[in-house]
């Protein structure tokens, strides 16, 4: 049977000793042949690369483990970033996601703590979470390790490792919309003793949707193998494949407003894509990590991560304003798309403790280079552009499959960001540790899109200091400061590149744990100061591409998180945020994210029958607005339940949405389309 723990099967970043070397630690939890239960995991490196507790690192972090993924079907990113405290998932399209924090758009990613090149801002199409042991979000300007800076938040997600035991879980699902899921996670050692060890995952999800004409389909596969060499050297290596092909999909979608400026509405179902509109994506990714124990408290880590990326896309966007009395006024615009994304990352450091002046001290010292190339073709068809769409054919799918011209080049750039970066964690006295570090970032861009120059080249240097003072037992006051450095993708209104994004930011918070470190809690306050940040201003229809402008903002704000088991058996995680979002003249900006949202999951198990475990999840944003439109506070709430009827075998039930609220997924462009409705789902697993 497969073990899994409290911390899950991989902790921090470059600790040898952790599930690749598969030693039991005291914390450590093993649950045997049964998913993980625990809300709280111990240590994180997201945010330093120095394997911290949260309360040890001062900056705010929130963790979403396997059993949170598992007890509400947190089966996309998309799903899971939605419920995480002061994170919001800003929908636009079907397939493609913007993610932002404290205001801004967050666009650090990483992979086992490995920042990635920058390439876009947004997330196309949908990626699964069946290969994630957890997602690590770190809140804040997280430049110190994600190449460059931003003061939104970095999202590092932690992929599963091989573990020493034989055994895995399966699982079957149906719901709503002839949904059907089916996923497996096996573990197997390949010695006798386990120095060689191997893990396989895989995941395939389809159906229909809410959606007129909308039918996802999404394979998962994923292998990985780790093994010793010698006590203190760790290899791993491991490859995952996902392919995407989502039919009758948004490009754009239902306009807000009609010709007179009033406000439109229309049927949940309603979309503007057309059966014949595709978006599929194949996602490769090949990484190898080697891991060794230099004796003295020391390690390092080599880590190389390649990722290749194609799609193919059919789309139709539909622009203009109808007139609510005739129907005219909406106008057809179908596009065809080729895209290639390869991405190549290295990064190499070490971690270890030094002895100055009788006081033990932590440092990290590294250097990480990582390069993207891209390219994309697109194909356009001039008789069907601009055809009007009077009545409801906008909406009822029966606009033709346009005659497409041939595929031509229409941008191809290189992008190179190289960054060193260092550490050092001072221990000042038993309550006090102060953090000094920073990296100096080069960022390079050569290329060409849609005609015009796609180039940039940068270089800066990132300081980051933190503080961190025991006021008691049980809890740690901190503060922290970093500065912000983002070239952008975007183009304004000149077809010009934005300049890169500038600017600073502070944070202090106060952290607590009780129960042994199985409850934590957090409040924290921010301000900063951000500028040249890319607004869109439309879609510029001669080229095809959404433009923007540069405007200087500054947000300040609170959040308050918890997570973990405050009484026996009760599992809980969320919290609130608050954010405030100007311009440079003191005007509310980027309305389009909600001032206030609160995030809640809990579940019981009650003692007396702990085969049972039932729970809820309920989100709540305020309101926002844009020129066209409005979308009041609304909450959602999600149930779960679920019965172990045997040792081996499990039944789960999940209701999505119980209210059945009616709701806009983002407001971000002049058009958008409606979340989903109420939902159900059982689930049938099964440990071996």
């Amino acid at each position: 049977m497969i073990a899994l723990t409290a911390n899950g099967l991989l902790v921090g970043g470059a600790r040898a000793a952790d599930a690749d070397a598969d030693a039991e630690r005291p914390d450590d939890i093993i649950v045997i042949g049964a998913l993980p239960d625990d809300y709280v995991v111990g240590d994180q490196g997201a945010s330093t690369r120095l394997n911290l507790s949260l309360r040890e690192t001062p900056q705010a972090v929130s963790v979403v483990t396997r059993a949170q993924i598992e007890d509400f079907n947190l089966d996309t990113v998309d799903d899971l970033l939605s419920r995480v405290t002061g994170i919001n998932v800003d929908r636009p399209e079907t397939d493609r996601t913007y993610y932002n924090a404290r205001g801004f758009d967050i666009v650090n990613f990483q992979f086992d703590g490995i920042g990635q090149p920058l390439s876009y801002g947004l997330q196309t199409g949908q990626i699964d979470t069946a290969l994630y042991d957890r997602v690590e979000i770190v809140r804040g300007s997280t430049g110190l390790l994600s190449q460059t800076g931003n003061p939104s938040a970095a999202i590092n997600f932690v992929r599963k490792r091989p573990a020493r035991e034989l055994g895995g879980f399966a699982s079957l699902s149906y719901g709503s919309f002839d949904t059907v899921r089916g996923d497996v996670d096996v573990n197997t050692p390949l010695t006798g003793d386990g120095s060689i060890r191997a893990r396989f995952v895989g995941a395939y999800e389809g159906g229909d949707s809410y959606l007129d004409f909308y039918h996802t389909s999404r394979l998962t596969l994923y292998g990985v193998v780790a093994a010793d060499l010698g006590p203190d050297t760790v290899v791993t290596a491991g490859y995952s494949w996902q392919e995407s092909d989502p039919r009758g999909v948004n490009w754009g979608a239902l306009p807000f407003a009609y010709a007179d400026g009033s406000p439109a509405s229309y049927a949940r179902s309603a979309t503007t894509a057309q059966p014949w509109t595709r978006w599929n994506t194949v996602d490769r990714n090949l990484f190898a990590d080697i891991v060794h124990d230099f004796g003295g408290d020391w390690t390092g880590k080599v880590s190389i991560l390649r990722r290749a990326r194609d799609q193919d896309s059919r789309l139709f966007y539909v622009y203009g304003a109808q007139d609510p009395e005739t129907g005219e006024g909406l106008y057809s615009w179908p596009g065809a798309y080729l895209d290639k994304l390869r991405e190549t990352t290295i990064d190499a450091h070490v971690e270890g403790k030094v002895n100055v002046a009788g006081r033990e001290h932590d440092v990290v010292l590294g250097v990480n280079y990582g390069r993207a190339l891209t390219k994309e073709w697109q194909a356009t068809a001039p008789g069907d552009t601009g055809v009007s769409l009077a009545g409801n054919s906008a909406f009822d799918g029966s606009f033709a499959y346009p005659d497409f011209t041939d595929y031509a080049l229409a941008a191809d750039f290189d992008t190179e960001i190289g960054s060193v970066y260092g550490l050092v964690r001072l221990s000042l006295a038993d309550p006090l540790k102060l953090m000094l570090g920073g990296n100096v970032t080069k960022a390079k861009r050569t290329g060409i899109s849609y005609s015009v120059p796609y180039a940039f080249e940068q270089t800066k240097f990132l300081p980051f200091a933190g503080l961190t003072f025991d006021v008691t037992g049980h809890l740690t006051a901190y503060a922290s400061y970093a500065t912000i450095f983002n070239p952008q993708v975007e183009m304004d209104a000149d077809l010009s590149i934005l300049p890169p994004i500038d600017g600073e930011t502070f944070e202090a918070g106060l952290k607590g744990e009780w129960n042994e470190g199985r409850l934590t809690a957090a409040i924290a306050v921010f301000k900063t100061r951000e500028d040249n940040v890319a607004e869109s201003i439309g879609f510029d229809l001669t080229i095809g591409q959404t433009l923007y402008t540069g405007v200087n903002a500054r947000s300040q704000g609170v959040e308050v998180d918890l997570a973990g088991e405050p009484l026996p058996g009760l599992q809980v995680s969320g919290g609130y945020a608050y954010v405030d979002v100007e311009d440079e003249n003191g005007d509310a900006a980027r309305t389009f994210i909600p001032r206030h949202t609160l995030r809640v999951s809990a579940v019981y198990s009650p003692p007396s029958l702990d085969a049972l475990r039932f729970g809820a999840s309920a989100r709540f944003q305020s309101r926002i607005y844009n020129a066209y439109t409005e979308q009041k506070g609304y909450a959602i709430v999600d149930l779960m339940a679920r019965y172990q009827v045997t040792k081996n075998v499990s039944l789960a039930v999940n209701v999505d949405n119980v209210t059945n609220v009616k709701y806009w997924t983002s407001l971000q462009w002049a058009q958008g389309y409606y979340g989903a409705p109420r939902r159900v789902r059982g689930t049938l697993g099964v440990s071996f």
